[in-house]
């Protein structure tokens, strides 16, 4: 397990200070706040500590509601709404400096068994064919506004090996291209069988890409850049079958409308033998500045 997967992990495991109430600190962004794939993670962390074991996370929805302060602590408050038969809901509201920042509802279920079909998956070319992160960031230093921004981008990616089939945005900015991108990820590192740590992890990387194809309908770089200024408002998953967040997982992602200051981007993410295991879709502001 390389140690910046180490860190993240530790990062996942939040402190109970009462019943129901968990405590979490944050690691460094690209952006000066908290990454909001981190809040989703430990938020959804903390309602699968108060569920009962045989009950798997099927969906989450979440608002992202004022910037996190990544130098103090999130304090995660977890509302039992009900317990039945066969699911399990529960919210949970994110607070710093008394203020809420993030709210999510996650729901469990029993597992069963019943009718299954789903898509055909995408083609794609073999993950392992890709360039790694630290052999593509290099090529685009000239890019960024922020000489240090290639080392930021690692750091801040350090324990997942993220791997783009195409061009990501920053590499082709003034040049408009189809609102879609694809990206190959798995854990830098194996991860212990848990299946709500695998969830938990794949909700973490779903917010580091997903708006990519906003950027690429419009050729804006994105926030690395400074082409556009924007944020996370909301965002949905749901998780259909099984999946190990440490094999490698394609994200094959799309936009299908922009307006108003906001960009919707909706994605499927598929494991390499071809099963539909997460669908996910996220609404962020995207704005570009003003002179």
């Amino acid at each position: 397990m390389s140690p910046a997967l180490d860190s993240l992990l530790d990062l996942l495991d939040l402190e109970q200070i009462e019943q129901d109430i968990f405590r979490g600190t944050s690691r460094s962004a690209v952006v000066p706040r908290v990454f909001g794939g981190q809040v989703a993670a430990q938020a959804l962390v903390a309602a699968g500590r108060t569920v009962p074991d045989d009950r798997g996370a099927h969906s989450l929805h979440a608002y992202f509601l004022r910037p996190g302060d990544p130098g103090a602590p999130i304090v995660y408050n977890v509302d039992r709404i009900r317990d039945g038969r066969s699911f399990t809901t529960r919210r949970v509201v994110a607070v710093q400096h008394g203020k809420p920042i993030f709210h999510l509802s996650a729901s469990f279920q029993v597992h069963e068994d019943g009718m299954d079909h789903q898509a055909v998956m995408p083609a794609a070319p073999d993950p392992e064919t890709l360039p790694t992160a630290a052999q593509m960031l290099p090529r685009y230093a000239d890019r960024f506004t922020d000489p240090r921004m290639v080392d930021r981008l690692l750091e801040a990616r350090a324990a997942v090996d993220l791997r783009y089939v195409d061009a990501p945005p920053f590499a082709t900015a003034g040049e408009p291209r189809e609102p879609r991108s694809q990206v190959w990820f798995r854990t830098h590192g194996k991860l212990a069988d848990d299946p709500l740590l695998h969830v938990c992890m794949a909700t973490y990387v779903s917010d580091m890409t997903l708006l990519d194809s906003v950027l690429l309908a419009h050729g804006r770089g994105g926030w690395s850049v400074g082409d556009v200024v924007g944020a996370s408002l909301d965002h949905a998953m749901w998780f259909h079958r099984p999946f190990q967040a440490d094999e490698w997982l394609l994200y094959d992602q799309e936009s299908p409308s922009a307006s108003g200051g906001r960009g919707l981007g909706q994605a499927r993410i598929w494991t390499a033998d071809g099963k539909l295991a997460i669908t996910v879709i996220q609404e962020g502001l995207v704005r570009v500045p003003r002179d």
